[in-house]
């Protein structure tokens, strides 16, 4: 038995643990310390850890419970009574943020690689890219927002309602489009899909509901965790292979179910718990590790750039408009379009589910890295200077 998965495992450990600590003392970010550990630990530079071999697959089991587990999480964390309070206006906002982003992602991948989009693949091909650029990261943004005392105000919580919207939207398509991606499958039998799996989902959150009583007493605390996280797995699994439907997208639903539970705190707890010492860290290091920068040539740095540039802009744009059509002031519309700037963690799960279904070449993943890293990076430091000179008080919209 090759036992070197144990090693790859520490290192990963030590790497993107002494990165995050790194990162947060300079004010940002943890993900962004485990991207880069991984970049340096991998392939592209010090080239000690790979996806070679029965460690690799080990480690890219490891990398997706860490997948489903995150969007578990993401669900649970979903405030659905703060989303209730701007529904319109964070609906209008992750609408247009959805959009615009998709629209002008598409295009910037299809016009820089003279794609032929009257041909079914590359057009999916197109589109995914766009898929990648709408996805925004809830936890920076708020994290942020609270350190600034703003997430409470209405310009927070409809960022905060639209970044949890556009999320649902993203993953949406997300689904569509990976369906689409099968030449067997027809578009007609992938919506009856969707909706047989609208329906399971109704019926599951009734049996949910109902027992939840039962979950949810003190001596049931313990157990409601193990059988949330089963829950989060069987639905995950039932979704790709029964409706052809993304795991993470059952796996967010699943947390969405339980998000509003008495013990839903616990639960996130729980889970957090876990995958952030375990399955996380290996999935956001995996990233880093499969980007292969060193392969990169002129054209597809100059893409990285492009590429960028389209998701800072198609955010600050589309999200700032639906803003703007929402009634807000034009600084608390750019305020809403900073804030859903950040691609974080879900563009990274939404890119690594292309790259499995083969919509998003190998050579193109760097690239989305380097996105997603600059969009992270640079998010805190563009909401700090939005909301510089702002009164104390929140303007309300």
């Amino acid at each position: 038995m090759e036992y070197y998965f144990l090693l790859e495992i520490a290192l990963i450990f030590v790497a993107t643990k002494l990165l995050g600590i790194l990162c947060k003392k300079i004010h940002l970010p943890e993900v962004v310390g485990a991207l880069i550990a991984g970049i340096i630990i991998g392939p592209s530079l010090i080239g000690i850890v790979n996806f070679e071999g029965d460690s690799g697959v080990f480690l890219e089991y490891a990398a997706e419970v860490g997948v489903v587990l995150l969007m578990y999480g993401a669900g649970l964390e979903t405030d659905i009574k703060e989303l209730k309070s701007n529904a319109l206006a964070s609906f209008i906002v992750a609408a247009i943020g959805v959009v615009v982003p998709l629209g002008l992602g598409a295009g910037s991948y299809a016009l820089f690689f003279h794609e032929n989009i009257m041909e079914s693949t590359e057009l999916l091909k197109c589109i995914f890219v766009g898929v990648v650029l709408t996805a925004t990261s809830v936890s920076i943004t708020v994290q942020t927002l609270r350190e600034m005392g703003k997430l409470k105000g209405a310009v927070g919580t409809t960022i905060l309602g639209a970044a949890v919207i556009d999320d649902i939207l993203g993953i949406i398509v997300l689904t569509i489009v990976t369906s689409m991606a099968d030449p067997s499958v027809e578009i007609g039998s992938v919506f009856i899909k969707i909706g047989i799996y609208a329906v399971v989902l109704v019926v599951l959150y009734i049996i949910v509901k109902f027992s939840e009583g039962f979950l949810a007493t003190r001596d049931g605390k313990r157990r409601a965790s193990i059988f949330g996280m089963a829950f989060c797995f069987i639905l995950a699994f039932g979704s790709e292979e029964l409706f052809g439907i993304a795991d993470i997208t059952g796996a967010y639903f699943a947390g969405l179910m339980l998000c509003n539970s008495k013990i839903s705190d616990y639960l996130d707890h729980r889970v957090e718990t876990i995958n952030n010492h375990f399955f996380s860290m290996i999935f956001f290091a995996s990233i880093g590790i499969k980007a292969t920068f060193s392969g990169m040539g002129l054209n597809m740095w100059i893409f990285a750039i492009i590429l960028t540039l389209v998701a800072i802009i198609s955010k600050l744009f589309g999200c700032g408009l639906g803003a703007r059509a929402s009634k807000f002031s034009w600084k608390e519309s750019i305020q809403v379009g900073v804030g859903m700037v950040s691609r974080g963690e879900v563009a990274l799960i939404v890119a690594s589910k292309g790259q499995q279904v083969g919509l998003i070449d190998g050579e193109l993943f760097a690239p989305i890295v380097i996105m997603v890293i600059v969009t992270t990076l640079i998010t805190p430091i563009l909401l700090k200077v939005a909301f510089k000179d702002k009164p104390e008080k929140e303007a309300t919209a």
